[in-house]
């Protein structure tokens, strides 16, 4: 499993309802049922990836994971777990909101727009930068947003989010291993990882 899913899989605790927004292959997924025994849902908009999830013995529903969402009662799950999906959102501070009304914490995961490979392809070639964690041209990308670990803290305070927790990581987009970034993350981390939570 991706380091950035150990991290996460990490702070998931045993028994815990869990949904998992984005979930692709179900690795996280397919992790926490074996490992914790989770009752865990999928949402994947992708029908080839929900196929497959589904083949695994997972409950993951195909679709947007902006309609399937209205779906859930309030505090329904212990985690939403938003997964390297936040660039590809139109709406995340409504997203944000609504995860935090049907999860009690929500765990958020973006490749950080900051490192110093993206400043450095910036400031001496002008391209818009591509690299393991931001693979795709300007022009095909999923990607809507470009977010750095700074932007990402100023954000929750702005929406009125509780930060549990936070870790910068140093890792390319499919690696088993990395190492944690505690000097200059916004500079130096490839990943961010949150956990949120409501005020009230």
């Amino acid at each position: 499993m991706r380091y950035d899913l150990q991290i996460i899989a990490s702070w998931i605790e045993p028994g815990s309802r869990v949904l998992d927004l984005g979930c692709g292959h179900g690795d996280l997924l397919n992790f926490l049922k074996e490992e914790k025994q989770v009752s865990g849902t999928g949402i994947e908009n992708s029908e080839e990836l929900a196929a497959f999830c589904i083949e695994r013995g997972l409950q993951v529903l195909q679709g947007d994971i902006n309609e399937e969402i209205l779906d859930y009662q309030d505090n329904w799950f212990d985690y939403v777990i938003l997964s390297q999906t936040l660039q590809q959102v139109y709406r995340p501070d409504w997203l944000l909101n609504e995860l935090l009304r049907i999860g009690g914490r929500v765990i958020v995961s973006f490749p950080n727009f900051s490192h110093w490979s993206i400043r450095i392809q910036l400031l001496l070639k002008g391209y818009a930068p591509k690299n393991p964690q931001l693979p795709f041209d300007w022009y095909n990308t999923p990607n809507i947003r470009v977010i750095t670990i700074k932007d990402f803290r100023r954000f929750i305070r702005k929406i009125g989010c509780r930060l549990e927790k936070e870790v910068a990581i140093d890792t390319s987009s499919h690696d088993l291993q990395g190492k944690i970034i505690s000097f200059l993350p916004n500079l130096r981390a490839t990943y961010g990882i949150f956990l949120v939570s409501r005020t009230d």
